[in-house]
């Protein structure tokens, strides 16, 4: 493939990291299992769309100069578990027993879910770094050509994204238990909102 080596690894790594718990993971299941499956699916675009987003930076060399930056990279760094923090704190504070509402999503819902999606992707240095220390390894070229690396952030927005379309339709089968259940809706936002609270502050009280 076009100055690409060892595609079959990248292939791999990308779907093993793709199934690692993690953020990503955390809020696609906790938006459809509270929200139902199309802000599930609304969930998993904003994140592939945050992919596609460190896609561009890479092709183009932008990530490059982002990661050797201290004062980008913490920003990046603050920002994110910032969010993340904001996110968990809304969750856990959430009424109590409220009801959940699958069939009365309204767009500015859902709009607001994807780009929630898409800014706790954007915001999260991890992601911007497989994107350039780990993908440039599997690119042979002495002249920076974004091809290879459009190839390489394609295939790895296709796994992710079928992939979490998967954690959707997996979720899905719960719905119908949470709608008798209000109360386990709570809990679910509870142990979510913990998770994220964990996360935010594993990702602000790290080092580049």
């Amino acid at each position: 493939m076009h100055q690409i080596t060892n595609y079959g690894t990248f292939l791999v790594s990308g779907i093993l990291l793709n199934i690692t718990p993690g953020a990503n993971m955390m809020y696609i299941l906790e938006r459809c299992i509270t929200q139902g499956k199309k802000a599930g699916k609304y969930a998993v675009l904003g994140i592939s769309s945050g992919w596609l987003f460190y896609t561009l930076l890479a092709a183009f060399g932008i990530s490059v100069l982002l990661a050797r930056s201290d004062m980008a990279f913490n920003l990046i760094r603050y920002l994110g578990g910032g969010y993340l923090l904001y996110l968990g704190i809304k969750m856990i504070w959430k009424k109590k027993n409220a009801i959940l509402k699958l069939d009365t999503s309204i767009s500015k819902t859902l709009k607001k879910t994807y780009f929630s999606g898409m800014l706790t992707n954007v915001t999260n240095p991890k992601v911007l770094f497989f994107f350039l220390i780990f993908l440039p390894r599997f690119v042979i070229s002495d002249v920076h050509d974004p091809v290879p690396f459009l190839i390489l952030g394609f295939t790895y927005i296709v796994t992710g994204t079928a992939w979490s379309f998967c954690l959707v339709l997996f979720s899905s089968r719960w719905i119908q238990k949470i709608i008798r259940k209000p109360g386990l809706k709570t809990w679910i936002d509870r142990i979510a909102g913990s998770i994220f609270i964990l996360l935010s502050i594993k990702l602000l009280t790290g080092k580049k």
